[in-house]
């Protein structure tokens, strides 16, 4: 029973956050800021007032694929955030820019990421089969291995959360301070926010019960030996 309890909570967790974030971004697209701007008008105006001028907005594919890159300096919207004017477009559209302002700053915690997402995404990819092929072979050692390689994809999902708190926060200031959105419309956009944020805590968690799910079956091995 503490099985299927277990294995409920990682996949209804995500898909809870998943579906709220949805449909609240759904909501907010529908209603138009008082600015009367596109996302992409929204990115470019937050830019030019912090003085960034080698970020490059473009649109991108699918819904809500909205990310910055910090290796080309790119910040790329979904379709609908980039052409259409909402609530929910200026919002996503002023996190990224969020992230894009951690860039030229040095925020310590967005190099502190970049510089861990080489090690997490060997770690996410691989500790899988270390894992499986430890417990498989009783071999305690490849075992470890694999858990240590967790850690490390574990560690960028916790790094994440400040980044991406930080980056929201950017954004309501930025919005407020450009006369974006007004007074009526900041709870508005702090859902969207605060939805899409429920994601990476979610990941986070569910990260976290996994890596003591295998710490805890790595104890049951020794405790045979």
């Amino acid at each position: 029973m503490d099985f299927l309890i277990y294995f409920a909570v990682i996949l209804l967790v995500p898909l809870w956050a998943n579906r709220r974030v949805k449909t609240t971004y759904k909501k907010y697209s529908k209603i138009a800021t008082t600015a009367n701007m596109t996302g992409a008008e929204v990115a470019r105006r937050i830019l030019e007032d912090n003085n960034i001028y080698d970020v490059t907005v473009k649109p991108g594919r699918g819904f809500l694929s909205d990310h910055y890159n910090p290796s080309s300096k790119e910040i790329v919207l979904s379709p609908d955030n980039y052409h259409k004017m909402s609530v929910a477009g200026a919002a996503v559209a002023a996190h990224e820019v969020g992230h894009a302002i951690q860039h030229a700053e040095g925020y310590a915690f967005l190099k502190f990421r970049s510089a861990l997402a080489p090690v997490a995404s060997l770690g996410s990819n691989l500790s899988i089969f270390l894992i499986i092929g430890g417990a498989i072979l009783q071999l305690t050692g490849l075992y470890l291995v694999g858990i240590l390689f967790f850690t490390a994809a574990v560690l960028f999902q916790f790094v994440t959360l400040p980044v991406e708190f930080d980056a929201s926060s950017r954004a309501m200031n930025q919005m407020v301070s450009s006369g974006i959105i007004r007074n009526e419309e900041e709870p508005h956009a702090k859902k969207v926010l605060n939805a899409a944020a429920l994601t990476y805590v979610a990941a986070a968690l569910i990260a976290l019960l996994e890596l003591m799910r295998f710490i805890f079956m790595f104890l049951g091995m020794n405790g045979e030996e």
